[in-house]
């Protein structure tokens, strides 16, 4: 009886793991940004938006968009629809996602928009 090594197992996994990192690494990168900063995980990012310029971020698929703001009331939109947000408030839903406003200032306005469970 002869023994085979066991590089094609190996090879394999290793080569499956390198693709799950891969993949990874292009969810967390797909977040792009025109006047906004991103802070993105798996299922949620945070969007720093700049008051005063065209701020929109690509985030988890969808886009989203900052349409005015005006004292502690904020409009987004995210994936599609319009939302009015206020500092404070529980999560409002928008195309299989959860928006929160985090904070508003003269000069940003930063939302939470995280994947809701069971979507």
């Amino acid at each position: 009886m002869t023994k085979r090594p066991a590089t094609i197992p190996t090879v394999r996994r290793a080569a499956g793991l390198f693709a799950g990192l891969a993949l990874g690494l292009a969810v967390l990168a797909g977040c792009s940004s025109q006047g906004a900063s991103t802070d993105c995980g798996l299922d949620a990012c945070t969007v720093t938006f700049e008051r005063g310029v065209d701020a929109s971020a690509s985030i988890l698929g969808v886009e989203a968009k900052l349409v005015g703001a005006e004292g502690d009331q904020v409009t987004v939109e995210v994936a599609g629809e319009q939302l009015t947000l206020t500092t404070g408030q529980q999560a409002t839903e928008a195309g299989g996602f959860a928006v929160t406003l985090d904070s508003v200032t003269d000069q940003q306005v930063k939302i939470r928009v995280s994947r809701n469970p069971g979507n």
